[in-house]
Order: structure tokens, then C-alpha cells, then sequence
């Protein structure tokens, strides 16, 4: 999480002039935090209120914002012709260095040799760089539907309230709830993944492979890196957690309500 995000998020935590929460709410989803049930549980209030104070500030938090974290391009690599394909890279490697051969028949066998090594370096990096980048793409698709379904909880239950047809409406609520659970298990799986491939350049050679890539169009990976969920399985939990605690009360009222709904047995 970044400091500033982490700052927004203790000031809401540490809020205790009601009238300031909106507007600290608002901050802590300017700052990048979108997670509703993070901001409910940081402000110590609950999820429809985030909504509310959200919307009270100008905020559609159906419209979340994006930074120059996010993965958009997922377009195939060719780097020199790397591809970043473990099946291929024997084979592109020696491909590469055919043709440079060709193109510098003249040359000599040290230049021969720091070509193969700085080849070496693009083909690892290609590598390691496609393998991240993927990851991290799928983590966040993962995210963005969690988040979705967590508020499509919301807007299922709020619907209750003047549903016609209830049942079906019910329904509908606890299929996004289960829904929701699904989610939030898939995205931990794919935080857990993109946790475990970390990326860096270990020489100058590793440091050209990747201003390379990026020359080509590609995004760079630090600041998605950094705004990975350092904790997903406790996250993920946490998530579970509130969702259950909420739904089980839910269903305890939603009871009473069909229960006042029943005709009188005759």
C-alpha cells in the first residue's frame, strides 16, 4: 500500500468529528483504496454508509478510479523476437543470435560472446517479465470482480426493501452473496500467485532488457507490484468474514419479514 494511501486510510480510521467522514472516505478512495469493506472496517461504519458517504461527495463508487497501476496491455511480447514462452526460448535464442551472425559476419569472438550474454540477459527478462505482467493482470480482474460482487451484495439487499416480487428478489440476494464468496476466493488464489513472482533487474543487462520492453509499448510493473494486497489470505478472510457476519444477520431479519408476510393459517 503507499504511504499516502496509508496515510488516507489511518486519518479515517482516527476520525471523531462525524462530519469529517465523508470527506475523509472520499480521500481514502481518491488515494486508491477502493475496497468498500477496507474503508467500512477502517472507519469503523458499514458498507451502505461507505456508499452513501461516497456519493455524498461526488463519487460513483461503480465508476472506481484507475492509475498507471493497472494492467491494460496484455498484447503479445516480440522483443527482438523473444516472446517470453518458456516452450520457445532454446529456440529463439538461438534464432537471435543466427542472425546476428549474419549481420555482423566480421565479427569477433568476444563480440560474439557479450552479443550472446546481453541476448542471454533479453530472453530471461522477456521471460520473467510476460510471467508477471500475467499475473498481475489476472489479480487484478480478480480484484476489480470481487469488489463488483461485494457491491453487487449491496445493491441486491437494498433492493429487498421495494422488491414486488420478494422472493425472487431474496433470491437474487443470496445468489450474489455466494457469488461473492467465489470471487473473493479466486482473487485470493491470484493474489497468493502474484505475490510468489516477484520482478527485478539483477544486472545492467537485465536494466536494458526491461527499458526495452517498455520502449515497445509495455507497461511497467512497480507500481502494480506495490499496490499488491501484502496479505491476501488474511484480506481474503477479513472479506469472508464481514460478508458472512452481515449476510447471517440478514437472513435473521429477512426470516422475520417472510414470517410477518405468511397469511394467517385458517
Amino acid at each position: 500500500m503507499s504511504t499516502r494511501r496509508a496515510e488516507a486510510m489511518k486519518a479515517l480510521r482516527d476520525w471523531s468529528s462525524p462530519g469529517r467522514r465523508a470527506a475523509l472516505v472520499a480521500a481514502v478512495w481518491q488515494e486508491g483504496e477502493t475496497n468498500i469493506s477496507a474503508i467500512a472496517e477502517a472507519g469503523r461504519i458499514s458498507r451502505p454508509t461507505v456508499y452513501a458517504d461516497l456519493r455524498s461527495q461526488g463519487i460513483d463508487p461503480d465508476h472506481r478510479p484507475k492509475g498507471t497501476s493497472v494492467i491494460t496491455n496484455l498484447s503479445p511480447l516480440d522483443i527482438e523476437g523473444f516472446t517470453g514462452v518458456a516452450e520457445r526460448l532454446d529456440a529463439e535464442y538461438d534464432d537471435a543470435l543466427r542472425r546476428w551472425k549474419a549481420e555482423h559476419p566480421t565479427a569477433t569472438r568476444e563480440e560474439a560472446q557479450a552479443e550472446g550474454m546481453r541476448l542471454v540477459g533479453l530472453m530471461d527478462t522477456t521471460y520473467r517479465y510476460a510471467d508477471v505482467r500475467d499475473l498481475l493482470a489476472h489479480e487484478q480482474v480478480a480484484r476489480a470482480e470481487r469488489d463488483r460482487l461485494l457491491h453487487q451484495v449491496e445493491l441486491r439487499w437494498e433492493a429487498l426493501g421495494t422488491a414486488a416480487a420478494w422472493l425472487a428478489a431474496h433470491h437474487a440476494y443470496v445468489v450474489a452473496v455466494d457469488e461473492a464468496r467465489i470471487a473473493i476466493d479466486m482473487w485470493r488464489e491470484r493474489a497468493e500467485a502474484a505475490r510468489k513472482r516477484p520482478f527485478f533487474c539483477m544486472s545492467d543487462r537485465d536494466e536494458a532488457a526491461y527499458r526495452q520492453i517498455q520502449e515497445a509499448g509495455h507497461p511497467a510493473l512497480e507500481q502494480a507490484l506495490a499496490d499488491l494486497d501484502r496479505t491476501p489470505t488474511q484480506t481474503a478472510e477479513q472479506l469472508r468474514a464481514n460478508l458472512d457476519q452481515a449476510h447471517e444477520r440478514r437472513l435473521q431479519l429477512a426470516a422475520e419479514t417472510a414470517r410477518h408476510a405468511q397469511p394467517a393459517s385458517r
